[in-house]
Parts: C-alpha cells; structure tokens; sequence
C-alpha cells in the first residue's frame, strides 16, 4: 500500500520531464500508478469481502499514539476501486482532451496524479490525524486543479472559494478529530469504530464539527456553492475530482464513522435533514440550467445528498444501499462528464440551446452517453437502477423519520429524471428552429474511457450480485437485516415507488417551459451572490477596523499591545487569585543582582528623556547589557555569551538604519499622552511581573534541570544547555532557525525594490568612488595623494576611501582582529559540549568579524571579506540541519543523535556525533542571517547615499570626489 502510494507522488515530481519529452502522451505514462493500484485492490477483493483487512503502520508520533496507519477493509476496498480505476481512465482521457502544446499543461498533470495519490491515502488511512493530512492534500491539489487557467478571473476565483469552503470545514473537522481522539484515548479509526466513546456534551460537540467537515467536502448545503463554481476546471478534473473522488470524500467518512457515531442524537437529524435538502434543491436547480455541465453540476449536488443521507442513517439496508450507490454514481456521472468534454470539443459549445442533431453527427457518443443517463435516472436494468431500488427498500422498513427521508427522495429521484432526460434532449437531440451543430470526428482513443465506465454500469446491473458480498461486508457492521442487492425483487413497494418516480421525471421535462419559469420566479438569491456578498462585507469591515486601529503610530500599536496583555492577565488574575499560597518572592540572591538591576533600570528611564536617536539606541543597548550580566551573576554564561552578541549586533543594524534617519525624535508627545503612557506602562509591568512571579511559585512537579543534566552526563557532555539546543530539544531549535531565514528574507526583500545589493567585487577603478569617499570641499592641510614614502593597503578595498574618513588606526585593528574573531567563532561552535558556546553564538561572532570589516572599509571591503551570497550561508545551513534530522530517520526517529568515537595519533581519542554537524547548520544559517541584513541595511544605504551625492554634484550644488584621490574636486 506504502509504495503505492508513494509512486503516484514520486511519478508527479516526475511529470514536467515527461511532458516536455511525451507532450500530451504522458498521460499514458502517469496513469501507470493507478492502474496498479487497481489490480492490486482487485486482487485483494476476496480478502476484504471476507471481512479482513490488510494494514500497515508507522509510529509517527508515539508521545501521542498518532501513527500513519493505512487498512484496507471493504469500505475502502470500493473506494480504492473507484479512486483508482476511475483516476487511470481519466488520466488516459486526458491524452485525448489536450494537445502537445497546450499551456501549462505538465503542472496539471502533475497536480492531477498526485491528488490520485493522496485520494488514495485518504481513503486506506486509519488514523484520524493522517486522514486529516491526506484530506487537506486534496483540498491544495483541487484548489491548483481548479485554477488551471489562472489567467482567467473566474477560474481564480472559483478555486479560492472552493480552497476557502473545504479549508475551514476542514479546521473544524480537525478539532472534532482531537476531541474524539481524546475521548476515545486513540486516533486509530478501527479502534475507535470497535469501541465509540460514550455519547456526551463533548462528543456531540466533535460529530457536529466532523461532519461540518465532510458537508463542505461533499458540497452538502449550506456548503454547495463551491461545486457548481469548480466546473471552471477542464473536463477530466470535473469527471474525477467532481464525481468519483473528491466529493466522495466527505460521503466515505460520514460511512466509515457512521457504524460507531450514529447513534450520537446530533448525529441522524444533521445528515438526513441536509441531505434531503440537498438532492432537492440540487435537482430543481438543475432544471433551469443551460450548461451541460452545470446541469450535472447541480446533479451531483443532488445526488451527494442522497448518498450522504442514506450513508448517515445508520443501519445496515441503508449502509448497504449506500455502497451500492456509491459505486453506480461514479460509473455513470464520471462518464456523462466526459462525454460532455467530448461534445464540447467536437462541438465548440456546451450550451444545450445551441447544440443540435449532435446524436446524429455523433452516434457512439450518444449510446454512451444514453447508457449513463439511464442508469443515472435510475431504469432497468442498469446498476443505478438496483441501487435506487435498495434504497427505497431501506427507507420503506425503517422508522418514521426514514419514511419522511423516503418522501424526500422519491422527489429527488423525479428531479434527477428530469433533469436527466433534460441533459441527453440538450446534448443530442435535433431541435425545431435550431440548425444541426457542426461537429468534428471523435477518436476511439477518446471515446474509450467513458465507454468503459458506462458499460460496467450496465453489466454491474445484472451482475449486482457480485458485489453484493464485498458491499455486505461494510453494511455488516450494523445490525443485520436479510436484504441482499439484486437486479429484480419482485414486484413490490419499492418498484412502484421507482415507476412514481420514472413517470413524475417524465412530466417534469413535458411540462419544462411552465416548470423553468415558475423556477426562476421563485428563486432565491444564489448561494454565490450572497458568500460574494459576506466575502465584501468582511472586505469592508475589515477596512474600517484596519483604518481605525492601523493608525502609523508605533506608540499606539505598543499601547494597544499592552492594554489587551493587561486587561486579559487581570481578568485572570482577580477570578482565580493563583497568589494564594504561593512563596513570597526574594529580592535577589545576592546584592550584585539588584546593584546590576537597579543600573538596568536606569537605563530604561533614561530612553525615555533623550531626543537624540544615537542616545536611545546606546541607552537600551546598555539594557541588553545589563539583562546580559544577570544572566553571568545567576550563573548562566551561556544565555550571557548569546545576550551579548545578540545586543551587538542589534547595536550596529540600529547605526546603520539611523544613517538615513533624522537625528532627533519628530515625534512630539503631548502633556496628556505621557501621562496616560506611563500609567499604562507602569501597570503591564508590574502586571507582567506579577504572572512571573505567580507562574514560577506555582511549579508542583520535580524541576526537569536534575534529569536533564544527569543525561548529558552520561553522554560524556557537561554543556547542558548546548546539548538541549541541539539534542534534546533539537525541533524547536530546527523551527527557530526556519523562522530566523524567512524573517531575514522578509526583511531584506522589504528593502531591496527590484534586486538583492549583492556586495560588489568589482575593483576600485571600477567604481572610483563610494559613501564612504563623498566628501565636503577639501579641507585645509589635508594631504593629497603620495606626498611621502609609500603607504601601506591594511583593506583590500582601502583605497576607495576618502582620506578624511579613514582611521589608519581602526583599520589595522579590523585587519589584525579579522582572523582571530572567525577563530574565535569556530572555537565557540565545536567547544560547545563542554564548555559556554553554540552554533548561535559562534555564528553571531562571526557576524560581528564580517561586520568589523565592513565598518573600517565599506561595502566593497565586506565583498572582499566575504565574496559569497549570504543566501548560499543559509540554504546550506537549513540543509545541514535537515539532513541530520532526516539521517535520524535510519534508526527509526527524526533527528536520532548518532556519535563516532575514534582515535587519532597525537590528539588521541575522540567523538564525533551529528548534534555538532547540526550545530554547523546553525553557525552558517546564523552567519548568512547576519551577513544578509548587513549587506541589506548597509549596501542599500551606502547605494542611497552614493546617488544623492551624485545627483547633487550632476546639479552644480557640491563639487564631485576626485575619482584618484578620494576627496573632492575643487
């Protein structure tokens, strides 16, 4: 089953190639995966019929029982089937529908056979969480399916309302999931089916939200604007997605937990209320329709909610007919689907009031086409027919509310007559008045998959019997009844009620002009017209609020902040008293701490009264500085060792922003609002410090510090914290360092408009001059070139620096310190097991060397320093993490620390373990992070800079630098 599955995503990743060496030909090719995933569910029908199952599983999770389960059983074995088998003749229709040269047609194919694969694992997954994973799969594959022809503004727009539906019934359906996995005490469907948890406020709670999942799958009203829309996708994503496979999904799990939640009170009034509301308003809707493929549209959102109400009933003549129709659907909508892509290719229109003597033109066609729509409209002796007939069957012997359910349908089913009759008349017949439709010839190859799923639908009429053992085996885990499925039952209340329904189809259509009418009269708004108008009404007031709370102000947003953080952290506060009983809190350990605090605290005023920006960045460095020295006073070097850097470097981005910022504070704060600053302020302070306080008193179980320390012992390791960042609790550190790329992406792509401002290796005479060389008039005794013995290069891009602004001191400094800071770097990255260290912090050294570089010499001397891009810095970095968290993966864990233990001569023993090569993907990712905003905050100014001296020098305002020299021209 695993590698089935597999195949169909791997083969996906391969599509692109295929299609530019195959063209159109490599549908041929893609629908290899299904195929084989159809004789191989065929060859294990006999195992499921019989009432086993084949399964498999992979612990994924085990602190929390999830696993990747997959079982094969009767349900599935059918739904297999279906998604399979239907899946590789659409995909071989395909080669047929497109030509070699259509646009972007290796992405569809792509797309199409990997939503196979995870129709595939949805449907054999028996645990909750990985279903969920499969069911969104399908949701992003639909979404990029639907929108194939992006280019046009109602394919976008169809795919994001259906990626909108199915996404949020999907959230709720997850928190159903949680709460029954944790009432239950498994996420493992076959266990939960086998004991349900006791019916309670929490369970009905989770049926309602899981089924609010499967409606909105399954296009169940109030969820059914969504289909009607996705018909802008090609033909074969309508004939798939639309009728077989995805729409299937919500009907499959509303069968599949039906055995064990049925019984839920919520349960039964939810599913056969909307159901039957659905297979009416679906079919009456389809009876005003011009589109062919509208008109089935809406009839499959009537025939859903037929299939949804007799597969949420819960007992086992409907669960039988249920499966029944589940299958006669698939074999007679997927290729009425088609064959409407047919005639619209051959035809050019799928407007049934221009299409005319199509049968005619088209003979094959329409026999196919005739055979779907009969048994569609449920005649004899097709297997729609032996369907519908159980289905009558199973609401006849029921209770009072399936006999109401019973009324319902026998309506549906004439709407479904109808509108039947309605779409073959359209498509085919010759009509008064309207001049045949020209049409072009249609290949065998074409033709070829509808046929053979409408012919299974007419030998599977007579042959229901055969599938009667495998579809018992599902019905049977509801109480048995002895009803088996059947072609012929006699005459009877079920086949009077089949004819009722035949003859009452037959008038509707007679009378359709008066029917049409009186339809649009009474409409109501589309359920289109009003998610368009919730969706502008969100739009709108989503403005208004953003226009009043999105005001530019720093200060108010920060004030806004921390009024919510108080007044919930209050709310709290004065309900539960969590002070009650907790230790009194200590001042300090010893003195030095509130000596260093006080000093803190001081600096943090003193932001508040200087107007000068260099001022207040220098006095909140220094509060960085000072939180760094409690952490060296409380014996923490570590987080000391990170402060540090992280302040510097903080520190240096400031200065460089503020070269391009006013000097002084533009704000001005009146009286009124600093007083009502402060206050606030104040209050989430000592709020804050409260909830510290509270949240450390409250800690009733043993500290984990004991444990985690005896662990890193015996590993040979004394840096605790080191081997927690990069051992044991080595995701999170996985996870900070994705966050830290994107922010640094986000952060320089903000800056840069059109391009990154790579730093540039071109030599000096190439660029005569940089910010660092724009200059005032010379000054008086300034020297002017080589007016002694020569002069010494301490940078590598020196000599683009104007003389005034070179400090001959700095630079020898920057160039001597150069190298021993990277040392230094590479000694904190591989001392970190035993001693204050880390990929962080060595990568935040080895920023600070780049950046001393930087500061002495310019962007061009940081080229010189560093002549890769920071992007190489940080994709090698991500990948090294990655990849030692997947090697752990052969030991069975993500993220398995291996070591090497060896022996060198001269150095002697050693280990080597893979939490240090992780650690080297945090040094480079850290180090790029660095380097990329310094290029970004440093490059981007000094390019500013540079063009405004130009255009000012171009304008006669300020004499040029002198390209040789550095200074300026008098």
């Amino acid at each position: 089953m695993t590698a089935l599955v597999i195949c169909h995503f791997v083969l996906a990743a391969c599509a692109r190639p295929l299609v530019r060496r195959l063209g159109a030909r490599a549908f041929v090719v893609l629908a290899l995966p299904p195929a084989a995933t159809t004789c191989w569910a065929l060859a294990q029908w006999d195992t499921a019929a019989s009432g086993a199952s084949v399964t498999w599983s992979w612990t994924w999770i085990p602190a929390y029982d999830v696993s990747v389960g997959l079982r094969l059983d009767a349900l599935a074995e059918l739904m297999v089937l279906l998604a399979a088998g239907v899946g590789t003749l659409v995909l071989l229709y395909c080669a047929s529908y497109f030509k070699d040269g259509t646009p972007q047609l290796a992405g569809f194919a792509g797309n199409l056979l990997a939503f196979a694969g995870a129709m595939l694992a949805l449907v054999l997954s028996d645990d909750l969480i990985t279903l969920y994973v499969f069911w969104e799969l399908t949701t992003v594959f639909s979404y990029l399916l639907i929108g194939y022809d992006s280019e046009q503004r109602h394919s976008r727009r169809s795919a994001l309302q259906a990626l909108t539906v199915t996404t949020f019934g999907g959230l709720g359906m997850l928190v159903g999931f949680l709460i029954i996995g944790r009432a239950a005490g498994t996420y493992r469907i076959s266990a939960i089916l086998a004991d349900p948890p006791a019916t309670s406020l929490a369970v009905s709670v989770a049926v309602v939200l899981i089924l609010c999942g499967a409606l909105s799958k399954s296009a169940i009203w109030p969820f059914s604007l969504w289909l009607p829309n996705a018909m802008a996708a090609p033909t074969p994503v309508s004939a798939y997605l639309h009728a077989a496979a995805m729409v299937k999904a919500g009907v499959y799990l509303v069968a599949r937990l039906a055995p064990g939640f049925a019984d839920v009170p919520v349960w039964r009034p939810v599913v056969m209320i909307l159901g039957a509301a659905t297979m009416l308003l679906g079919g009456w809707r389809a009876l005003r329709l011009n589109d062919l493929k509208l008109v089935l549209a809406y009839g499959t959102v009537s025939q859903l909610g037929f299939l949804t109400l007799l597969a949420g009933i819960g007992n086992r003549d409907a669960a039988l007919a249920a499966a029944a129709m589940i299958l006669a659907h698939a074999l007679f909508k997927a290729p009425l689907f088609l064959v409407t892509g047919i005639v619209d290719h051959a035809a050019g229109t799928r407007d049934l009031r221009r299409l005319s003597g199509v049968g005619r033109s088209l003979p094959h066609v329409c026999a196919v086409a005739v055979i779907a729509a009969a048994s569609m409209a449920a005649l004899p002796p097709l297997l729609g027919f032996a369907s519908k007939e159980a289905a009558f069957d199973a609401l006849l012997h029921g209770d009072t509310a399936d006999r109401w359910a019973l009324g319902s349908t026998v309506a549906g089913s004439m709407l479904t007559v109808a509108y039947t009759v309605r779409f073959v008349w359209g498509a085919f017949w010759r009509k008064p008045g309207v001049a045949d439709t020209p049409v072009h010839r249609v290949g065998w190859a074409f033709l070829a998959p509808p046929a053979v799923l409408a012919v299974c639908g007419l030998v599977l009429g007579p042959g229901v019997g055969w599938t009667d053992r495998l579809l018992s085996a599902y019905a049977d885990a509801f109480p048995a009844h002895p009803y088996h499925l059947a072609l012929w039952h006699g005459w009877g209340t079920a086949l009077t009620l089949s004819v009722i329904a035949t003859a009452g189809g037959a008038v509707l259509f007679a009378v359709r002009a008066p029917v049409v009418r009186f339809s649009r009269r009474i409409a109501w708004p589309t359920a289109d017209s009003v998610f368009g108008h919730l969706l502008l009404g969100l739009e709108r007031l989503s403005l208004q609020i953003t226009g009043f709370v999105q005001r530019g102000s720093l200060s108010v947003y920060l004030a806004t902040t921390l009024l919510v953080v108080l007044a919930g952290q209050l709310a709290v506060l004065g309900v539960d008293r969590p002070w009650r009983g907790a230790a009194a809190p200590r001042l300090w350990d010893v003195p030095l701490q509130g000596a260093v605090a006080v000093l803190t605290c001081a600096a943090a005023l003193f932001c508040l009264t200087v107007r000068r920006r260099m001022k207040a960045v220098v006095l909140a460095g220094l509060t960085g500085y000072g939180t760094a020295l409690l952490f060296v006073v409380q014996g923490g070097p570590d987080l000391a060792l990170t402060q540090f850097c992280v302040e510097t470097v903080s520190m240096i981005v400031f200065v460089l922003v503020l070269r391009r910022m006013p000097v002084h504070f533009q704000e001005s704060v009146s009286t009124w609002r600093r007083t009502v600053r402060i206050p606030v302020a104040l209050a989430a302070a000592a709020t804050l410090s409260v909830v510290v306080w509270v949240a450390a008193a409250a800690r009733t179980a043993e500290p984990a510090g004991a444990a985690m320390v005896e662990e890193t012992a015996h590993h040979g390791l004394k840096d605790v914290v080191a081997t927690i960042l990069v051992d044991l609790r080595a995701w999170d550190t996985m996870g900070e360092s994705a966050v830290l790329a994107t922010a640094a992406i986000g952060v320089t792509s903000l800056i840069y408009l059109h391009r990154r401002a790579e730093g540039d290796p071109a030599p000096p005479k190439a660029r005569p001059y940089t910010a660092w060389s724009v200059t005032r008039p010379p000054l008086a005794g300034l020297p002017r070139g080589d007016e002694g013995a020569p002069e010494r290069g301490w940078l590598a891009a020196g000599a683009t620096l104007a003389p005034e602004h070179r400090s001959i001191v700095f630079e020898v400094v920057a160039r001597l310190l150069f190298h021993p800071i990277l040392v230094l770097s590479v000694y904190l990255l591989f001392c970190a097991e035993n001693m204050p260290g880390g990929g962080f912090v060595a990568g935040l050294v080895a920023g600070v060397a780049l950046i001393t570089r930087y500061l002495a010499g310019g962007r061009f001397e940081l080229a010189e320093a560093a002549p890769l891009q920071p992007g190489l810095f940080t994709g090698l970095g991500l990948f090294l993490s990655t990849g030692v968290a997947l090697l752990g993966l052969a030991d069975g864990t993500v993220l398995h620390a291996w070591t090497h233990h060896g022996h060198l001569p001269l150095i002697g023993d050693y280990h080597f373990g893979t939490p240090v090569i992780f650690d080297c993907g945090v040094y480079l990712l850290v180090l790029g992070v660095v380097l990329d905003i310094v290029r970004a905050l440093g490059a981007k100014v000094d390019r500013q800079i540079e063009r405004a001296a130009a255009e000012k020098a171009a304008a006669g305002h300020a004499p040029g630098p002198d390209p040789e020299t550095g200074g300026a021209t008098p």
